[in-house]
């Protein structure tokens, strides 16, 4: 696919991203904090055999990726409603990053994205949905950085194609950066990460809050309050 950083660069002096940008000759600042409690975690419901070991490998080191129900359900969906075109879709992840027992992981508490030039393999920001995007952007309701990106491969499976490698060592070069990727006709999804300059699997968990419906298609609890780990909303 090409890269998104073809439409997304500055235009007529307006940056990108707008709060904290992330950028190679900076590092950022790491806070200690406890991850998502393992009573409100589970692994995909779209991972193989494969996967779920791999997952569960993961999960006894302590995970580096932690994927909110919120954020999932918008780029499952995202990527849904262009699986009968064949066309894929593509956005930011938008989260925080942690540490944890001498294990740094990141939080995606949610996503932005615009409107798209797409075929089957190939996806890019359209010029003129930028303002969107950058809209998008400022009225995120929580302090974060851009954790990486995801796209979709409909019908193609999940992987990092060169020109991904590339954007995700271009854009997103950082150890906690992750690319994700849905296939949303072979219902298939995965996280990758850079590790000296090639690209790895990266397993992560779905985690919701308290009163939150525990993951997609089981009724446990009504929803009450939108995805926030940090417990910053109020109760509905």
């Amino acid at each position: 696919m090409r890269s998104p950083g073809r439409a997304g660069a500055a235009q007529g002096g307006v940056p990108l991203i707008r709060p904290p940008s992330i950028i190679a000759s900076k590092d950022l600042e790491v806070t200690d904090k406890v991850p998502p409690p393992p009573e409100r975690l589970a692994p995909h419901k779209w991972l193989g055999r494969g996967a779920l070991k791999k997952y569960c490998r993961q999960e006894r080191q302590g995970l580096e990726l932690y994927l909110s129900k919120l954020a999932e359900e918008r780029i499952r969906n995202h990527a849904l409603s262009k699986k009968e075109e064949r066309l894929e879709v593509m956005g930011f992840l938008l989260g925080t990053v942690h540490r944890f027992r001498n294990v740094t992981y990141t939080i995606v508490k949610d996503v932005a994205t615009t409107s798209l030039e797409a075929t089957s393999v190939s996806v890019r920001f359209e010029r003129g949905g930028l303002e969107d995007l950058f809209c998008a952007l400022d009225t995120t309701d929580f302090n974060y950085v851009l954790v990486g990106w995801y796209h979709s491969h409909p019908g193609h499976g999940c992987f990092l194609s060169e020109t991904d490698v590339n954007t995700q060592l271009r854009m997103f070069d950082r150890p906690w950066h992750s690319a994700m990727v849905i296939d949303p006709v072979q219902m298939d999804i995965a996280a990758f990460a850079m590790k000296d300059g090639k690209a790895v699997e990266r397993p992560f968990a779905i985690y919701w809050d308290e009163f939150q419906n525990p993951y997609y298609g089981e009724t446990v609890r009504n929803r009450r309050v939108r995805s926030d780990p940090d417990g910053m909303a109020a109760p509905q």
